[in-house]
Parts: structure tokens; sequence; C-alpha cells
């Protein structure tokens, strides 16, 4: 990652050593715009940090500090013993990314505390404050009297400064981690832990209480603590622990994402900016893309996952594949079920090889045939959640990848409790990372199904592409599905985390199984999802069949997955969003426009366009009667002379949507 730095970490001091009469005075650290104010203040050795945007408090005074095992809590007798305040400025630039170039700028502010009897240890706070929001972590430094220890408690508060709604999805319920469907109440009525991201609304005011950079600790999730204040609680392990530390450590960031628009939550790029650079060096062989493959006809029962007269992953079913994703311009082919392994309740024994297909899976050859037509290959580990099956063979497993030339994997981890764990704990977080550097070790890209939450480390793994994380299409096949609102619902709560593999463009709207199950949306929407919902690797989910002859793939065809500028143009949560993207690779631009269950008509602007340029808009909308539940199929296609000047009157039938090519003719 290209990184050009304006202002080097200016240092105002290297460190300033507080005085006793200024001991209990709050420090303070401002945003480069001087519009958001970050105080840490003493309360009788209690440390509280506070949130200030335009004199105005997002959040009152919240604690800090740690409950440990069987030593005593670092959470009070503190005093200030150092304070150091920098700058930070530099524009960097994403190897791909739903942007191309990111401005990294943030007041900084350091405190080092120490208890001022007992055991005298110390604990860092660092604030990073941008114009967008803030980050804080702690650190505990080495030190004699605190070694190796046990968190059973992060003591973070968030205490709501007014009255707000929550976007949220339970952290423990009887879905797959992560996988539900969302709810809004007001914060007070909050009864449940809960994911982050937090998205929190009122009028005027926007915030996203997440994470960044999770490595070797917990997930945080959040519980309404009372009197509006969200408490942090860390995801245990089995045996009620929570993290399992030594000195010198630091906590992932606690962040909060501040905003007038929701739109704006999604142009901020606050999480990826405090993790760190590309750790990689070179990685021109990541490739965004598009992929086909072999998994929407498992879930719609017209194929099995395990070898028998159904079998999905077969040598010729790869062969097609491999020739529509060549055809129609896609990058590569996913196949699900290629290993042995699938038979009896796989969720329970996970008793998969990694090295070992089906017998009617010839890998040499599709090896062999994709190359020959410039298509990679996905391949697919799916672990049922047996961790110590999958680490035993993790190696081998990566070679036989390299072996036969395959650069791109999905992963899998379909059980509550993985390995007694859960997805968002410390064992799991670690399982997670360990795959993620395995993976670019061998130049393996990365889409991670049932994954531990999006905390931004792409920008320092830049192979982690893609993850789930999310209620996704596939719901659509066998269960009561996604309302259409949920579709408007996720660019500002999961998606705010990062790229999510929502495996969108099916075109058999109303396709027939043994049940009444069929996809929540308009045809229009479903090419929309692709502009809207942000992914480095997007799949055309349906079969190819259900795509031959239907003018409406062109747009998939024509369709980016790497961007050069994102402006969000209309938004209200729950309701609708219009994106517009710039693609990184051209002058054309592409937009997504969609609704919930309402029908509704939005004027866009074309202001995002060029000055003095024509454009061809190349417009997919509901036709005539469309309509989500009793007609979801009708599109009109058709072309409009635009520029900059122009306005759209774009008109959603209910759950339904606008895509739109803008391509530059002058």
């Amino acid at each position: 990652m290209k990184a050009f730095r304006v202002l080097l970490a200016i240092t105002f001091c290297v460190s300033t050593l507080v005085s006793g009469k200024d001991r209990n005075r709050p420090l303070e650290v401002y945003s480069p715009n001087h519009t958001i104010k970050v105080q840490l203040l003493l309360q009788q050795g209690v440390p509280f940090y506070n949130v200030q945007r335009n004199d105005q408090p997002v959040i009152a005074n919240s604690r800090l500090g740690f409950s440990l095992k069987d030593i005593p809590a670092l959470e009070k007798d503190f005093k200030v013993i150092a304070s150091k305040p920098s700058s930070f400025d530099e524009t960097w630039t994403q190897p791909w990314g739903e942007v191309k170039n990111i401005r990294n700028q943030y007041n900084s502010l350091t405190v080092v505390l120490q208890e001022q009897s007992g055991l005298k240890r110390k604990l860092q706070v660092e604030f990073r404050v941008y114009n967008d929001g803030i980050g804080f972590r702690y650190e505990i430094p080495q030190q004699p009297n605190l070694k190796d220890f046990v968190i059973m408690d992060e003591l973070t508060e968030f205490a709501i400064a007014r009255d707000m709604d929550a976007w949220w999805i339970p952290a423990y319920s009887d879905d797959m981690d992560s996988e539900c469907l969302f709810h809004k109440n007001n914060v007070t009525a909050l009864s449940q832990k809960m994911h982050t991201p937090l998205t929190l609304e009122s009028n005027d005011l926007y915030l996203s209480i997440h994470e960044a950079a999770l490595i070797d600790y917990a997930s945080m999730t959040l519980f309404n603590n009372g009197n509006k204040t969200l408490k942090c609680d860390l995801v245990p392990w089995a045996n009620g622990d929570r993290v399992v530390a030594s000195a010198p450590m630091k906590t992932p960031w606690r962040t909060i994402q501040i905003a007038d628009k929701p739109g704006d939550l999604i142009t901020s790029y606050l999480i990826l900016n405090l993790n760190e650079p590309n750790k990689l060096g070179d990685v021109s062989w990541i490739k965004p893309g598009k992929y086909n493959g072999i998994w929407w006809g498992m879930h719609i029962k017209t194929h099995t996952w395990e070898g028998g007269p159904n079998h999905g992953a077969t040598t010729a079913n790869m062969k097609e594949q491999i020739d529509f994703a060549s055809k129609h311009h896609l990058s590569s082919v996913l196949a699900e079920g290629w290993n042995e392994g699938w038979e009896g309740d796989w969720t329970v024994s996970g008793n998969f090889n990694f090295t070992k297909p089906y017998p009617d899976y010839d890998i040499a050859e599709i090896s062999r045939y994709a190359k020959s037509k410039n298509i990679g290959l996905i391949a697919h580990h799916e672990t049922g959640g047996n961790i110590a099956n999958y680490e035993r063979q993790l190696e081998d497993a990566f070679k036989f990848c390299a072996q036969y030339d395959i650069h791109r994997l999905k992963t899998g981890y379909v059980n509550r409790r993985p390995a007694g764990e859960r997805h968002q704990g410390q064992f799991m977080v670690r399982h997670y990372h360990k795959v993620m550097e395995t993976a670019a070790r061998y130049k393996v890209m990365l889409d991670v199904h049932e994954p531990i939450k999006d905390t931004g480390l792409r920008r320092t793994y830049p192979n982690m592409m893609t993850r789930e994380g999310a209620r996704g299409t596939e719901y659509e096949a066998w269960s009561d599905g996604n309302p259409p609102a949920h579709t408007t619902i996720l660019p500002f709560t999961r998606c705010l985390g990062g790229p999510l593999d929502y495996t969108p463009g099916i075109f058999d709207i109303q396709f027939k199984t043994e049940g009444t199950f069929r996809v929540h949306t308009t045809l229009a929407k479903q090419l929309a999802l692709y502009v809207v919902i942000y992914s480095p690797l997007q799949m055309a989910a349906d079969l190819p069949k259900n795509y031959e002859g239907k003018p409406a793939l062109k747009f998939i065809e024509d369709v980016p997955t790497d961007w050069e500028e994102t402006r969000v143009l209309q938004a209200e949560i729950g309701k609708y969003v219009t994106i517009a993207r710039k693609d990184r690779n051209s002058a054309d631009w592409f937009l997504g426009s969609i609704t919930n269950e309402d029908e509704r008509v939005v004027d866009i602007s074309l202001d995002f366009l060029s000055p003095g340029k024509k454009y061809i808009a190349e417009i997919y909308q509901d036709g005539v009667g469309a309509d989500v539940t009793t007609n979801p199929l009708p599109l009109d296609i058709l072309t409009q002379d635009v520029t900059k000047a122009s306005v759209l009157k774009l008109k959603l039938a209910k759950g339904g949507g606008t895509a739109i090519r803008f391509h530059e003719t002058n």
C-alpha cells in the first residue's frame, strides 16, 4: 500500500510529566477540524472519558479499566504520571477497495496511569481523534507486578448522552453467529447482549460503536447497563475467562464513528485507518473480481454437497461453470462439496479431508481446463467447526492449493460452538488469524464464512478479502428469507466493519423447491445489490441456465468490484439507500438504489459525474407492475444521455431497486 505523508507524526511533546496540581484536571484532545473533543479524567482515582461534538455531549463520562482473575482489578486509585499529544496526517492507497485513496488524519493523546498504592501497576490509554470519530485502546506495558494475567471483564462503557435508537442483532441466539435480522429499539429498551457494529441514530446524529484491529483478544459485545450506558462485554472462553494475556499487550481499538447523515458512516474509513499498514509487501497477486460456482444448487436442493447421483462438484459441472465464467467475464469459479467428508451430520463431526477430492472431481483436469480459459479456481474448506482437524491439515491443505494453482479460498465454520468455543471468542480469533497468515504465505485470497467480525485487518493483510458474518442470500433458499428492508439496513450496520459476501444475482426469484421459499426482492434489486453491498469478490450466485438469454446479465458482466470513489447520495436506514461508485480502472460510474417494502420515487442528482463530460446511462429498473410479492420479475432496460447537470427520477417498486452504469462517451 502506497502512502503519501503530508505531515509526519508531529509530536507536540515527547512526554509530559503531570504535576500534582494538574493530576485531577481533565486531559483533552481535539479532532483536526476542532469539532470533536475527547477528555480523560479521574474521579477519585477512577478513570473516565467523554466525547463532545460541536460543544454538545455525545458520550457522557464513561468508565475505563479491567477486572482481572485472582488479582486486584485495574480500575481505581490511579494518578496520571505522563501524557503525550501528537498529530498525524497521511494519504495511503488501498491495493483494492471501495475507495482508492484514504486520508489518515488525527490528533492523538496517550495517557499513562499508575496506581498510587499497592502494586503501583501502570495502564496506558491512547486516544486518536478524527474528524469522523474516535478510537481508543489500552496498553498494559511490561512491568514487574503484572506479567501473565487473565482478563475477566473489560470495564469500558459508552454512556450515550442523548436519546437515540439502536439497530442491533443479538450476540447470542439460536441462529448461527451474526446471521440474524436486525432490530430497532430505543437505547433504554435494549435487553440483550449485542454484536457490533452497533449503529445509533437520532434526528441529527448517527453513531456506530465497533472495534478495530482485533488480534489475540476477545470480540466486544455490548449490553444496556442502565441510564443509556452501553457496557463492553467480552465474548468468553468456555471456562468463563475472557482474555488470556501477557504484558506487554495492546487491546483492539474501541471505535465511535460520528456523522450528521447515515451515509457518512458508510464513507468513514476510521476503522481501516486504525489498523496497521500492509505487512505482506508485494500484493500484486491479489485480484478483486466476480465469481460463480457450485453453491446455490445445494441450497435449493438440485445438487448435494456429498457424493452420489446428484453430487454438485463434479468435473463436468465444473467445466460448465468455467465455460460460463469465461463467456461472461467472471474471474473465478467456486466448488463446494469437492472434498471427502460431507456424509452424515458434518456439522457435528467435521471430519473433512482437505486434500482428497471425491472420485468424480478430477482436480488435475479441472485445474488444467480452468487455466486454459484464464479462470481461477476457488477452493472450499468447510470445517464443520472441527478446528483441530483443520489445523492438523492446514499446511497440507494450502500446499494442495499451490499444487493446483489455486489462489482463492472460501472457508466455513458451520457450528454454533466450534471446538466448544464461540466464533467471536479469543480461541477462534487466534484460529482465524492463523489461517489468514497461512493463506498469505501461500498467496491465497480469503472469503471467510461463519467468520470473526470484520475489524479492518484487510489493511494489514490485504489477502483477507471478504467474509459473511450476516444473514445472506442463502437464507432465501430454506427459511422465511430476508425481508426487503434487510439490505437497506446492512450497509449502515454489518457493512461498516468491512466487505460482505452477500452472494447476490439470483434471477430465478420464484424458484420451485419442496416448500414456498423464494427471494424477497425484485430482479432489478438483485442487480442494484452489486453496487450497494460492497465486496471485492462478488458472486453471480444463480445457476448458469437461469442467466442464459437474460439481458440483465450484462449488468453483472459490466459491474466492477474495485472502486476509486464511493458516494452515498441518499439514505434512510431501513428504508432506502442510493450509492454511486466510480470504477478504479475506467471513467465509468455505477449506481445502485434499493428500497424496503415500500415503493418510492427518488430524484438523483448526477453532480458526481465529471464536468464537461457526456455519458450514456444504461438503466436497469423495475418494470411496469413490478412488486416484490406479486410480480418480482418485470425489468425495463433503457439508455439515456446524461451529464453532470442531469437529475434522474428513479421509481422503485415495493422491495425493488435500480442499477445504472454511466459510460463516458467523450
